[in-house]
């Protein structure tokens, strides 16, 4: 079964953001994005919701990236557009781990934002989250969940990735709708 895993940066308050236009790159650490780099990579593939793809503004290359946009993904569908970093799609979260592992994926990269976190979290796909620690409030903003849910969490790793920024690894025991 393909392994689904979290990876966020987060203010100390618990922020991944102040505004939905801006992107983590513009506040976050370069010990984050070194990590961010590395372990998406490592993953081959990575998702995320049509507002933080449109904050970045175009695929990340070295590994796959899946946009939820539900009018992109029916266009691709229309037009069989199937690029090699960047695709388009509204399958429920379970139906993409079974299409990605169908094409040999063995991990994939939940990227963000509150949105599509909270979507695959409740569904009860998440096997781990990665949440890098920032030396920031931003005292509101986004937050990494954007609805009520329950998850039971085991601290799996605590690792400094500089001298200000400290890297949570959590395994998912339960998690979701509760």
């Amino acid at each position: 079964m393909i392994k689904a895993f979290i990876i966020a940066a987060i203010t100390a308050d618990g922020f991944i953001a102040e505004n939905n236009n801006e992107p983590s790159t513009a506040w976050t650490s370069k010990a984050d994005k070194k990590f961010f780099i590395a372990r998406t990579k490592e993953a081959g593939v990575m998702v995320m919701g049509q507002t933080t793809y449109n904050t970045i503004g175009w695929p990340l290359p070295g590994r796959l990236n899946i946009v939820y946009s539900f009018e992109a993904a029916k266009r691709n569908a229309a037009n069989k557009v199937d690029h090699k970093e960047l695709r388009f799609t509204d399958l429920s979260p379970a139906q993409l781990l079974k299409e990605l592992e169908q094409e040999g994926y063995q991990e994939l990269a939940i990227c963000g934002g509150s949105s599509i976190y909270t979507m695959f979290l409740k569904a009860g796909l998440v096997d781990t989250i990665y949440l890098t620690m920032e030396p920031k409030l931003f005292g509101q903003g986004i937050k990494l969940f954007n609805d009520k849910l329950k998850a039971d969490l085991e601290l799996k790793t605590v690792k400094n990735l500089d001298e200000k920024v400290v890297l949570l690894e959590y395994q998912v025991k339960n998690g979701g709708n509760h």
